[in-house]
């Protein structure tokens, strides 16, 4: 199945590491393969992720604690 991101946010955080990141918040969205009108469709799948700028995944988890995967450096909105 085709996919893509649709950007849904962007914001500044703090990181633990006293740097300033750009975070960019995004919806995953899937082709809708039941129409056929030549023009591409996209549906939600109900997922969201977050990278920073340069790329990098932010999980973030339940209780609203941002954490780059790669570094382990925490983030906080500023």
């Amino acid at each position: 199945m085709e996919r893509k991101l649709q950007l849904l946010e962007s914001f500044h955080a703090e990181g633990s590491d006293g740097r300033t990141y750009k975070v960019c918040g995004y919806e995953q969205m899937a082709a809708d393969p039941t129409l056929q009108d030549g023009q591409p469709h996209w549906q939600s799948t109900g997922v969201a992720e977050y990278r920073l700028a340069e790329g990098d995944v932010v999980e973030v988890r339940k209780d609203g604690v941002m954490r780059v995967r790669n570094s382990g450096v925490e983030l906080r909105r500023a």
